[in-house]
């Protein structure tokens, strides 16, 4: 079986709707008669800057379908990405899905179906072979989960806690302040957990989001520790702040969280980072984040009470042998923020500073190209399971769009070029649905695309941590961050577990779990 990965707490407390909700029939096609094939659509899931949604054509008639076509319209600044179990051609913005060799074929009572990875707006005006489809109006949006609360409830699978001990060895004389948020894995919702772990969820949101509650838990001065609980079943991010307690705000489906990178956000000048974390029947898996920033040195580790697990510690002088690197580099310096006494408060990633104006929003573009050209005369093979080795996936380029065969031949997943932005993201043309066919290659393409691997290495993954950021341009925030941790690991974008170069760390059976804020 493929590995299961960690579910990526990013989503699950950064938008309100969790990202696994099948959403009802969008499209119901109108017969021409009283027995005519029917398509209908469903997201399956959002999450907030993309969407995952999937066709169903059903043969509905009276006799066997050999082939179909769906087509639709998307509303301006929406895009399709990575689509599987069907062609795809484009005209503007008029989108036509037509069936591969194997699947056109239904036959009565039969369905098949074909999905696609998307952002901006959902499909519209939908024809299924030239006969127009309607939109039911009770499925145009995610099913949000409720905003959080102000009424404590204990987690419903019981009082587990499991102790998480705060270390502050930065050598910093600022007041910490803790903050544990997340979603209830058994009730979907949002809200925070206090010192001891009890969780409570969030409620009063309104349309302009309001000032949440303070839920800042005191944290540790230098050369002290805090322990605080983390109740079961509940993922999330531990944020600590230096001096300012962080700005939170509710809106009308979920918390805004705080994003520095954004013009008029109140959190700017606040010193602050992140790890991201789950909690669950499966243990405890626990990360230091720089996918949106670099900012705060911290260590996380779990122990099992015979064994501890550690990563995240930078070399000595590491923090400013990054921003050192990065602030020498003309592309990447105005990535380097400073507050208003001098002390550097964060490095942006490459797709936070592209957003915020400070860096070239095409940075990629010449290599992207380059790589995606580079599989019209060769083929590129994706074997995404390392317990797996004979799942192999082989791709080749057609125009702008890289396409996979599985070993049968059949064409199972296919790419649109993507752009930097969809690089830096590992969104959009390179979204991963949670499946075990594209999202696999999708996630596997975005880090060879962030290593500069992708069209020098063609098998992917592949090569060592030597072989990674070596082609130009370069992502030489990542190559820089991971080039100063202790044990090389770090989460620089999204999809950095790929080749478990991730600064994670998971137990099974979790008896305590720590975050050391190291000296800067």
């Amino acid at each position: 079986m493929p590995r299961k990965r960690k579910p990526r707490t990013r989503s699950l407390i950064l938008a309100a709707a969790a990202t696994t909700i099948a959403l009802a029939t969008a499209w119901i096609a109108l017969p021409a008669s009283a027995a005519a094939p029917t398509a209908s659509l469903r997201t399956v899931s959002d999450w907030g800057s993309g969407w995952q949604d999937e066709v169903t054509i059903s043969n509905t008639g009276a006799s066997t379908m050999t082939s179909w076509r769906v087509e639709f319209d998307l509303p301006a600044g929406s895009a399709i990405g990575s689509f599987w179990d069907a062609e795809m051609t484009a005209s503007g913005s008029h989108r036509t899905f037509t069936n591969r060799a194997w699947n056109g074929a239904i036959p009565v009572g039969g369905t098949v179906t074909f999905g696609f990875v998307g952002s901006g707006g959902q499909p519209m005006n939908c024809m299924l072979n030239g006969a127009p489809c309607g939109r039911s109006p009770e499925a145009t949006a995610p099913v949000a989960a409720a905003p959080g609360g102000a009424n404590p409830t204990s987690p419903e699978k019981g009082e587990g806690r499991l102790p998480l001990t705060v270390t502050n060895d930065s050598g910093r004389p600022e007041a910490v302040h803790l903050y544990v948020l997340g979603t209830d894995l058994t009730t979907g919702k949002l809200g925070y957990a206090d010192k001891s772990g009890t969780f409570t969820a969030w409620t009063g949101g309104a349309a302009v989001p309001v000032p949440a509650p303070d839920v800042a838990i005191p944290g540790p001065r230098n050369n002290a520790s805090t322990t605080i609980g983390i109740p079961e079943n509940l993922s999330g991010r531990i944020y600590f702040s230096f001096g300012r307690k962080l700005d939170f705000r509710l809106s009308g489906d979920g918390l805004v969280q705080p994003a520095p990178w954004a013009g008029g956000d109140p959190n700017r000048d606040v010193l602050f980072d992140w790890s991201e974390f789950t909690l669950n029947d499966s243990g405890l898996w626990l990360n230091s984040s720089q996918v949106d920033m670099f900012a705060v040195p911290h260590v996380v580790s779990v122990s099992n009470g015979s064994r501890t697990r550690a990563t995240g510690e930078l070399k000595p002088g590491g923090r400013q042998k990054v921003i050192d690197a990065i602030a020498a580099d003309p592309a990447f310096a105005r990535s380097v923020v400073k507050g208003s006494g001098g002390t550097v408060l964060r490095v942006l990633a490459p797709g936070k500073a592209a957003d915020a104006g400070l860096m070239s929003p095409s940075y990629l573009d010449s290599y992207i190209t380059s790589a995606w050209s580079a599989y019209r005369d060769r083929t590129l093979t994706v074997a995404p399971f390392t317990d797996q080795p004979a799942v192999k996936y082989r791709g080749r380029t057609s125009g702008d769009v890289l396409s996979f065969t599985d070993t049968a031949g059949r064409t199972v997943a296919s790419f649109t070029k993507p752009s930097t932005a969809n690089v830096w993201g590992c969104d959009g043309a390179l979204a991963a649905p949670n499946d075990a066919v594209v999202g696999p290659i999708a996630r596997t393409l975005c880090a060879a695309l962030q290593r500069t691997t992708l069209g020098r290495l063609d098998t992917q993954p592949s090569g060592t941590a030597t072989d990674f950021y070596q082609g130009e341009p370069a992502n030489v925030y990542a190559r820089e961050i991971h080039a100063n941790m202790v044990d090389g690991k770090a989460y620089a974008f999204a999809f950095d577990d790929v080749q478990n170069q991730e600064s994670l760390v998971h137990d099974g059976d979790p008896r305590a779990a720590g975050i050391t804020l190291t000296a800067f």
